[in-house]
């Protein structure tokens, strides 16, 4: 099955729902990181919640970013979506050793930690991005996104994401749903929305054999006549390249490029999205300094 977002509303235009298939590119993260599969699962429900998140975004040029630092020994969590859901991110100890709850149930909650926050930045093109934060629920990454939408962006939601990984430590199957309540919706609707998301449960075994995203949100939404709106294909993309990072060089205190500029092997920079390595030459570092000094003299 392909790695796709798939976008719906109820037929009263009461409920907003999203769903996403996403093996592949959680697959190709966890090759890009060799992670895990505790770091696999919390790495790619983050990239499927920064995903489906960005997915929303409006304009092409926006991007959105979700950092989860809960304290625990995973370290932190960041992934960047851009407005049509391809996503990147990393974790920052991908080589975690296993944690389950009890035997074939990973234990991500404890491996996030809950001693922190979620963050998101949403870049629009304006003068400051917004940024909006919450205290971490679970660290089971799903509940805390259902919490950020609460709290920060007071939008009724429900959120599930799940990640299968096989004993060979791969992914057989990833995906999960975003479903919002809209202004004005009644009691009626958030009950019809409870029991259809209580009914569909874990996310995961229906994944396993084969739940499309279209399915998934018939599923959480049984109560409902849904209409579909629309679907994007979705993958694991970095969007690094070497002016990049000559940019991030430039952007640096003068003394400190100076620094980097006496080594004669030069400058290695690593992207830490996607691994590739960048090389400056002691020359090209010492080119950058002098266009870098030139331009401090010309303000």
């Amino acid at each position: 099955m392909s790695d796709k977002i798939v976008r719906a509303i109820t037929s009263d235009g009461a409920v907003m729902a999203s769903a996403i298939t996403a093996r592949n590119l959680v697959e190709q993260a966890r090759q890009l990181h060799t992670t895990l599969p505790t770091a696999t699962a919390a790495l790619g429900r983050s990239l499927m919640a920064a995903s489906l998140m960005g997915n929303q975004l409006k304009g092409e040029g926006d991007s959105l970013t979700l950092q989860i630092r809960g304290g625990g020994p995973l370290g932190g969590i960041t992934c960047v979506s851009d407005a049509g859901g391809n996503v990147r991110g990393y974790v920052q100890n991908p080589h975690l050793h296993l944690m389950e709850k009890y035997q074939g149930k990973l234990d991500v909650g404890t491996a996030v930690g809950t001693d922190g926050t979620l963050t998101v930045i949403k870049d629009l093109g304006l003068k400051e991005p917004y940024v909006g934060s919450v205290p971490l629920v679970s660290g089971e990454i799903a509940e805390d996104v259902t919490a950020y939408f609460a709290v920060s962006e007071q939008f009724p939601t429900a959120c599930a994401l799940g990640v299968l990984v096989e004993r060979d430590q791969s992914v057989a199957a990833a995906g999960g749903y975003l479903i919002q309540l809209l202004p004005g919706a009644d009691d009626e609707t958030i009950d019809r929305v409870e029991a259809g998301v209580r009914a569909l449960g874990n996310v995961t075994p229906h994944l396993q054999k084969g739940m499309t995203p279209e399915e998934l949100i018939t599923a959480a939404l049984s109560g409902f006549q849904v209409e579909f709106l629309d679907e994007s294909p979705v993958e694991y993309r970095c969007n690094c390249n070497r002016n990049r990072y000559q940019r991030a060089l430039l952007s640096l205190p003068a003394d400190d490029l100076e620094e980097m500029s006496r080594e004669p092997e030069g400058a290695e920079l690593k992207c830490q999205f996607c691994g590739k390595t960048y090389r400056f030459s002691q020359g090209e570092l010492r080119g950058l300094l002098a266009a870098r000094r030139q331009a401090e003299r010309g303000r």
